[in-house]
C-alpha cells in the first residue's frame, strides 16, 4: 500500500497518468483490480457492462456523458471486448496522477478470443476474434516502458517512474496559448473562428473564459448540454444554452439580434448543413472541436467543412493542461488509434499513380501503409473513428485498393462485400420481419425500395473513398473505381453500390463514375443532415436488370416522394397513376406483412386514385394531408399502432375487392417465407 501511494504522489508531482494492464481469467482480473484500487483515494470509476456491485460505474455507451469532466483513477473492463471509442474517451477524462487499470483476457488467448465489441463494427451475426488489432496493441508495448503489465501466474513488480522535474498545474489563469487566442477573439468584430485541439488542452475552458470576458451576450450550443458545462457560466445571465435543433428553428423564425457570440462546442459532431445554417445567422461564431475521432469527429473536419466556408480563422491549442507534456498514457492511446498522424505535405504534384490491392495482413507488415491509408480516410471523412480502424484491421469481407506515387499514397478505396442472402431470407427482409446485420445497400434496396433480389445478388459496396487533397481532380478516384469494376466483374459479382448523403455535387460525381441512382430516403440522416441516397453500378446481366428496374421505379415514384423531401432531383413529377404488378406486390407487403408506410407510399397513393372505396384512414393521411395525431383523434383511435393496423386493413379491403381471385395468393406470398 505504501508503494502505491508513493507512486501516485510521484505521478501527481510529475503531472502524468499511467496505464496498468491486468491480464488473466475474468474473475482474477476483477480481484486484482479491486485489490489495486483499495486504499488509494480517487473516483475509481469502472467502465464496462458488468462491474462489481459495490463500485461506481458507467457503461461503454455512456462514456460520452463524461466528456468535459475530470476523474481521478479508473478501471476499464476489456475482458470480453475492447471498446476503443470508450477507452479513448475515458482516458481523456483522467487527470494528472491517475491510474488507468485495463483488464484484458489471458495473454496467450486474447488474440483468438471473440471480441464482443466486434458486433458493433464487423457486420457479422456473431462476435469475431480480432488478432490483427491485438497484435498491434501488444507490439506497441515495448516502446512504452512505463506501462505496467500484471499477468496471471507471472511475477509482477510495480516500478516507479524515472526522475523528472515537478509539474506546475494550471492555476485558473489562461495559459500563454489560451491568452494569445483570447486576445484575438476579444478583438474580433466578425467572422468564424475554429478552435481545434486534442483532449485535455483546455479548449472548452478557453470558450468559457471568452463568455466571462465578453461584455455582450453569448449563446452556446452543443450536441449535449453536459459536454458544454465548462463553457456555461451559471452566475451570468448573458450566457444561454440552446440545443442545435431548437436554435435552428429559432434562426428560421426571425433574424437573431443582440447576440455577440455564438459558441458551438464539439462542432464536428453536428451535421454540416445544420452548422452552416447556424453560422450564417450570427456575426461572430466560435467553433470548438476535438481533432481525434472518438467523439465522432476527425481531422478532416478542417479540410472538408471549414474549407467550404467563405472565410474562417484557424486556432489551435497544443500544450496539455490536464496533465504534463511528459504524460505516458496519451502517447500510447494516440499511437494505438493513429490519432496523431497528419498527411505529409506535398511540394509538387505530377506523374502517374500506381493502383494496387492491399490484403489486411499487409497492415501489420507495413505500418507506413496503414498510417497512410487511414490518414487519407481521416482527411476525407471527418467522422472517421477508431471503429473504422478496427474494421480495417479485422472485419471479414473487406476489399482495399490504393493509389501511390513512389512511396506516397495518393488515393484509398475501401469496399465491403454484400448480398448473397438466400431467397428465403431476402424475402423476410422485404417483408420487414428480418433485418440481419450488415448489407447496408443490399438490405435497404430489399427492405425499403422493394427489391429482394438485391440482397440475393452478390455485390460490393463502396464504404470509403479518399484522395490526398494535393492530388484531387486528377482522376485518381475514377481510376480506383474503374480498376475495382474490372476486378469485381472477373470475380462474378453483380454490381457495385454506394450510399451517400445526397447533394447535387456528390450525385454528379457518382453518376460520372457510372453509378445509377436507385433510391433516395424520405428522412434525413442525423449524422449528415442529408437524405440517404443509394446508387449502383451493374456488372452482370442480373445487376443490369436490377439497375434498370430500380431506376425506373424511382422515376415512377418520384411524383409522391418529392413531396416528402426538400431536395430537387432531375426526375419527372408526372409518373403514371395506374397500379401495376409491382404495386400490387408492394401493397400486399404492406397489407399482410410489415413493410413500412414510407416504403409503400407511392403504391398507396396510386391505389387511392384507382379505388372508389372510402378508405377513410388512408385518404385522411395521404390525400387530405392530416398529420397522424389529427387522424387518430378524428377516428377516435387509441394509438398510432392502431392507426397503422387500420391502414393495413383498408389496404387488404382494396386488394380483395380489386382482385378477388388473386388476393389470397398475394396474402400467402406476403405473410409467409418463400418455399
Amino acid at each position: 500500500m505504501a508503494l502505491k501511494l508513493t507512486l501516485q504522489q510521484q505521478m501527481h508531482k510529475q503531472g502524468v497518468r499511467r496505464l496498468l494492464i491486468i491480464s488473466g481469467t475474468a474473475d482474477w482480473c476483477v480481484e486484482q483490480a479491486m485489490q489495486f484500487s483499495a486504499g488509494q483515494p480517487g473516483d475509481w470509476l469502472w467502465i464496462g457492462e458488468s462491474p462489481p456491485p459495490e463500485v461506481q460505474s458507467v457503461s461503454f455507451s455512456a462514456t460520452q456523458t463524461l466528456l468535459g469532466q475530470e476523474k481521478m483513477h479508473g478501471v476499464f473492463d476489456a475482458r470480453f471486448g475492447l471498446n476503443v471509442d470508450a477507452l479513448a474517451a475515458f482516458s481523456g477524462t483522467l487527470k494528472a496522477g491517475s491510474w488507468l487499470v485495463l483488464m484484458i483476457p489471458q495473454w496467450h488467448l486474447w488474440a483468438q478470443q471473440p471480441d464482443a465489441d466486434s458486433l458493433r463494427w464487423s457486420e457479422q451475426s456473431q462476435a469475431i476474434p480480432t488478432p490483427r488489432f491485438i497484435h498491434r496493441f501488444r507490439s506497441l508495448l515495448p516502446d512504452h516502458p512505463h506501462i505496467a503489465i500484471h499477468r496471471q501466474n507471472h511475477p509482477f513488480e510495480l516500478l516507479p517512474l524515472p526522475y523528472a522535474a515537478d509539474w506546475l498545474p494550471p492555476d485558473g489563469q489562461p495559459t500563454p496559448e489560451q491568452h494569445q487566442i483570447l486576445q484575438r477573439l476579444k478583438q474580433a468584430k466578425s467572422g468564424v473562428w475554429v478552435l481545434t485541439a486534442p483532449r485535455g488542452r483546455g479548449k472548452s475552458t478557453l470558450a468559457g473564459m471568452l463568455t466571462q470576458q465578453t461584455s455582450g451576450t453569448c449563446w452556446v450550443t452543443a450536441p449535449g448540454k453536459a459536454s458544454a458545462s465548462q463553457i456555461l457560466n451559471p452566475l451570468a445571465d448573458c450566457v444561454r444554452f440552446i440545443a442545435p435543433d431548437a436554435l435552428q428553428v429559432l434562426c428560421r423564425e426571425k433574424p437573431v439580434t443582440g447576440v455577440d457570440w455564438l459558441i458551438i462546442d464539439e462542432a464536428a459532431a453536428i451535421p454540416a448543413p445544420v452548422l452552416a445554417e447556424l453560422i450564417a445567422a450570427f456575426p461572430r461564431v466560435l467553433l470548438t472541436t476535438t481533432v481525434q475521432g472518438y467523439e465522432g469527429t476527425g481531422r478532416g473536419f478542417l479540410l472538408k467543412f471549414c474549407a467550404s466556408l467563405p472565410q474562417w480563422h484557424d486556432l489551435r491549442l497544443s500544450a496539455p493542461i490536464r496533465w504534463s507534456a511528459q504524460d505516458p498514457l496519451e502517447p500510447f492511446i494516440s499511437e494505438l488509434l493513429l490519432f496523431g498522424d497528419d498527411l505529409p505535405e506535398i511540394s509538387a504534384v505530377g506523374g502517374t499513380s500506381e493502383i494496387f490491392s492491399i490484403h489486411a495482413d499487409d497492415w501489420l507488415r507495413d505500418l507506413a501503409l496503414l498510417k497512410g491509408f487511414y490518414g487519407l480516410l481521416t482527411s476525407a471523412h471527418y467522422r472517421t473513428s477508431p471503429l473504422d480502424l478496427r474494421r480495417l484491421l479485422d472485419a471479414p469481407g473487406m476489399t482495399f485498393t490504393a493509389a501511390r506515387q513512389e512511396t506516397m499514397l495518393t488515393g484509398a478505396l475501401w469496399l465491403v462485400d454484400e448480398g448473397g442472402l438466400s431467397p428465403e431470407l431476402a424475402h423476410e427482409v422485404w417483408a420487414g420481419r428480418r433485418r440481419p446485420r450488415g448489407n447496408l445497400v443490399a438490405q435497404s434496396l430489399a427492405a425499403h425500395a422493394g427489391f429482394p433480389q438485391a440482397a440475393v445478388l452478390r455485390s460490393r459496396r463502396v464504404s470509403r473513398i479518399a484522395v490526398h487533397p494535393a492530388f484531387r481532380r486528377l482522376g485518381i478516384a475514377r481510376e480506383l473505381l474503374a480498376q475495382q469494376k474490372l476486378f469485381t466483374r472477373k470475380q462474378g459479382l453483380d454490381f457495385l453500390s454506394v450510399s451517400f448523403g445526397y447533394t447535387e455535387a456528390l450525385a454528379a460525381l457518382w453518376q460520372q463514375a457510372g453509378f445509377r441512382l436507385v433510391r433516395v430516403s424520405t428522412q434525413k440522416e442525423a449524422s449528415s443532415g442529408c437524405y440517404a441516397a443509394m446508387a449502383i453500378l451493374p456488372l452482370s446481366d442480373a445487376g443490369l436488370e436490377l439497375a434498370d428496374t430500380a431506376e425506373r421505379q424511382l422515376h415512377r415514384d418520384w411524383r409522391w416522394q418529392a413531396a416528402q423531401v426538400d431536395v430537387t432531383l432531375p426526375l419527372p413529377l408526372t409518373g403514371d397513376t395506374q397500379p401495376d404488378e409491382a404495386d400490387w406486390r408492394e401493397l400486399a407487403g404492406f397489407a399482410f406483412a410489415h413493410r413500412p408506410l414510407e416504403s409503400s407510399l407511392p403504391a398507396l397513393n396510386r391505389l387511392l386514385l384507382y379505388s372508389q372505396l372510402p378508405l377513410v384512414a388512408l385518404r385522411a393521411s395521404l390525400q387530405q394531408g392530416k398529420n397522424t395525431a389529427e387522424v387518430i383523434q378524428t377516428l377516435q383511435l387509441p394509438s398510432r399502432k392502431a392507426l397503422i393496423t387500420l391502414w393495413r386493413q383498408e389496404t387488404q379491403q382494396v386488394l380483395k375487392a380489386s382482385h378477388p381471385v388473386a388476393w389470397e395468393r398475394w396474402r400467402q406470398f406476403a405473410a409467409a417465407p418463400l418455399r
